[in-house]
């Protein structure tokens, strides 16, 4: 019954959102409500997971929004993602643009907090896509999708990927030969795909896409063409390099992933793991944004840049934060019990059925959870003490968590609701794009698994 009620809850949420219309923040804690009462975790319980997990995504990532959202508005009042799209499309072409941060984002940034990569991302999603053509902005929102998921479950340092790695006892080096080549392939691949799916009348601007505020007021939005910007014509000649704009981007990136990879290769120390600390580069970009501003739009053109960040932060912190309570209700009902008893039951099967039910726990985890990471430890953490009895090389067991771990992005993940409102899509557009997107992901990559499953 309580994958019964699960889907119930995910599924009730989904149409009262795009049916009834319903504000989602409402709809996802109705359907938090439904589930903890429905599965006994009982009254006070209930509220205590939707409270507790409010409060733990915010300390997760809360700083983190803020700050990423205000860089975003900074560095976009003064031209720099303007002048970045153009160099993109320049250097590539708009055609291949797409693959090319779709590429980049499954290779380059792993290191990064998929959170940390949206929030940087977002406005030059925003402000190509009308380069592209007129399914370019549904196209590059995809294109960032499986970008930065193939990149996180597959290429180490990922967190989900390093996770899995660790729990199941496989040897970095060996995930890392793997995962290099399946992230980025999987990635391009579901690109392509995605972008033949565009070609009918699959998008619908007027349903999917949807001006959020802080789009409309920075002009990033999904109808914004090539001239539209939220700074005025006259302070454009005074826009910094486009170098030394995109530093507070490049200076947190850097401060990350160095400390990543220091964790990696053992270096530790109370002074690494404050450089790499998310938060504190963040804060340094941000620091390094309202420098610029100041000296590129003057107090007032800051001040109101940095108006329109705080307006956005706003809605996006709480629509994530209801997201977290409903994935910590749902981690109260006991489902990753339920699921560790199916695998255990079917160990020794073929080597194909192992991959597949491998890939299945994982991706019923993260539909019911909504977290990719969550989803990704708790899978390793229930198969790997039956690895033993599995015929089956360790490293396509966890490659298919990957896999599976990743199916489905949708509306109980507070990702689905922070990609939603950055990129400027409604509810339906985002279901249209990254569900869809995470939904081929996944499945083109299981029998590149399964394949790896029969060699390795």
């Amino acid at each position: 019954m309580v994958i019964l009620h699960t889907v119930i809850a995910i599924m009730g949420v989904v149409a009262l959102i795009i049916k009834g219309k319903v504000d989602p923040v409402i709809s996802l804690i109705i359907g938090s409500l439904y589930l903890g009462l429905a599965t006994g975790v009982g009254f006070t319980g209930t509220i205590g997971a939707i409270t507790t997990g409010f409060g733990e995504i915010m300390a997760e990532v809360g700083l983190l929004i803020g700050f990423g959202v205000l860089i975003g508005s900074l560095l976009h009042a003064m031209g720099a993602f303007q002048k970045m799209v153009e160099l993109l499309v320049n250097g590539v072409g708009g055609r291949r643009l797409p693959y090319a941060l779709t590429a980049a984002m499954s290779t380059i940034f792993p290191s990064i907090y998929v959170d940390v990569q949206v929030v940087l991302a977002s406005p030059v999603v925003r402000s190509a896509g009308p380069l592209i053509g007129r399914r370019g902005l549904p196209l590059m929102a995809g294109a960032l999708g499986t970008g930065i998921f193939a990149g996180y479950v597959f290429v180490v340092p990922g967190l989900a990927a390093v996770s899995i790695a660790g729990l199941m006892g496989i040897p970095l080096g060996t995930w890392i030969l793997y995962g290099i080549v399946l992230g980025p392939l999987t990635a391009i691949a579901t690109t392509l795909i995605f972008r033949q799916l565009l070609r009918g009348r699959y998008w619908k601007p007027a349903a999917d896409e949807e001006l959020a505020d802080g789009a409309e007021a920075d002009g990033a939005g999904p109808s914004t063409t090539t001239d539209e910007t939220d700074a005025p014509a006259t302070d454009r000649p005074r826009t910094p390099p486009l170098l030394v704009c995109l530093l507070p981007i490049l200076v947190p990136l850097v401060m990350i992933g160095g400390g990543a990879f220091a964790e990696l290769f053992g270096v530790t120390s109370d002074a690494v793991a404050f450089i790499g600390d998310a938060n504190l580069a963040l804060f340094v970009g941000l620091l390094g944004a309202y420098l610029l501003a100041r000296r590129t739009l003057g107090s007032e053109g800051t001040n109101n840049a940095l108006g329109t960040g705080f307006h956005t932060t706003g809605e996006i912190l709480l629509i994530t934060g209801i997201g977290g309570s409903l994935g910590a209700v749902i981690a109260e009902t006991g489902l990753d019990e339920i699921l560790a008893g199916l695998f255990s039951a079917d160990a020794g099967a073929p080597i194909v059925l192992s991959i597949l039910l491998a890939w299945v726990i994982a991706a019923v985890l993260h539909l019911a959870i909504g977290s990719v990471s969550v989803a990704s430890i708790a899978a390793a953490g229930i198969i790997a003490p039956v690895l033993g009895s599995i015929d089956v090389a360790p490293i396509a067991i966890g490659l298919a968590v990957a896999s599976g771990a990743m199916f489905a992005l949708q509306v109980n993940s507070n990702f689905f609701w922070m990609f939603k409102s950055l990129i400027g899509l409604s509810t339906q557009g985002t279901l249209k794009t990254l569900t869809i997107v995470t939904s081929i992901a996944s499945l083109i990559s299981l029998p590149l698994v399964m394949v790896i499953g029969l060699l390795a």
